[in-house]
């Protein structure tokens, strides 16, 4: 292998959606009015919880920092994406790759520990109410919304260091929207099998122990439910824990479809119609599921309105 051919990549081109120029007005539109929401709700939520005291208990904590991961998710991606669509050359340095699935993977990591985090901060709260003041301390919700952060920075940080083990020789041109690393292993010169059995051991550790304390909680809490003797007191409490288990279904499985899949790093086909919902529709989608159904959430923020 010559040097001038390890030289020729150290940049990649994103076509991602660029093979329909047609649509591309269409999809700018699209995608920006997505960016527009996504960071109005995640970032107006975040403000909201930091301002409004009633709202510094252990959940609303975890939920302002799940919607500012979900606002840098969005930041680190969507930009991109609009650039894209209407540059000449949709050129990404292999530098401004590695930093972008860095965020990427910052931000999705964070969120598997704060969704798991927020699972049994409900369930403490449905099936423990007495005990509750006990046992989500606030030193525990610090506790765990750092080892969240910890967790999340730690993560990225091996896949990265892995991936200077690789050159890259293939193709410049990667069908994909964003700089994900399963794109990258199929352009690597070098057999990336050591990046594809970290990433399968540590992104599965990570979904397996996350999912595992979201649907233990979730069994728990809707056992309690059942047991509960007021019927509107049982709906309410299980269209609210249907509506955040759906979008924690979704983040999931898009997660462990895309990752832990069986020949995912060959099957690139299937990768943005995946990656759509766990970097652009997930995050559009928290702040409505999470705040607009919940009293609290909305009596603070018509108690704004009233001030303003």
């Amino acid at each position: 292998m010559t040097e001038d051919n390890h030289s020729l990549t150290t940049e990649f081109i994103l076509i991602g959606f660029t093979n329909h120029p047609e649509l591309k007005t269409l999809l700018f539109q699209v995608f920006f009015i997505i960016y527009l929401i996504t960071m109005v709700g995640n970032l107006g939520l975040v403000a909201l919880i930091v301002t409004e005291h009633r709202l510094h208990t252990p959940m609303y904590i975890f939920l302002g920092n799940l919607a500012l991961m979900d606002s840098c998710c969005s930041c680190a991606i969507t930009p991109k994406i609009l650039e894209n669509l209407f540059s000449k050359d949709r050129m990404i340095s292999l530098y401004e790759c590695m930093a972008q699935f860095y965020c990427l993977c910052l931000a999705e990591t964070t969120d598997c520990f704060l969704l798991a985090a927020m699972a049994y901060d409900r369930y403490v709260a449905i099936c423990k109410p007495l005990q509750y003041h006990t046992m989500m301390s606030k030193k525990l919700c610090i506790q765990m919304t750092t080892g969240a952060y910890i967790a999340g920075n730690i993560h990225p940080t091996i896949h990265v260091g892995l991936l200077f083990r690789l050159t890259f020789c293939k193709s410049h041109q990667i069908n994909h929207f964003l700089c994900d690393v399963l794109p990258l292993y199929r352009h690597s010169c070098v057999d990336p099998y050591i990046n594809e059995l970290m990433i399968f051991i540590f992104a599965g550790s990570v979904l397996v122990f996350t999912i595992t304390t979201v649907i233990i909680s979730y069994l728990f809490i809707l056992f309690t439910i059942f047991k509960m003797k007021s019927k509107e007191g049982k709906g309410k409490a299980l269209s609210t824990c249907a509506s955040h288990f759906l979008s924690v279904s979704i983040f999931y499985g898009s997660l462990l479809f895309m990752y832990i899949r069986p020949n995912s790093v060959n099957d690139e086909d299937k990768d943005i119609p995946v990656a759509i919902f766990y970097t652009l529709v997930i995050p559009l989608l928290n702040p409505f599921i999470y705040s607009l159904r919940n009293k609290e959430v909305i009596n603070a923020m018509k108690k704004i309105i009233k001030n303003l």
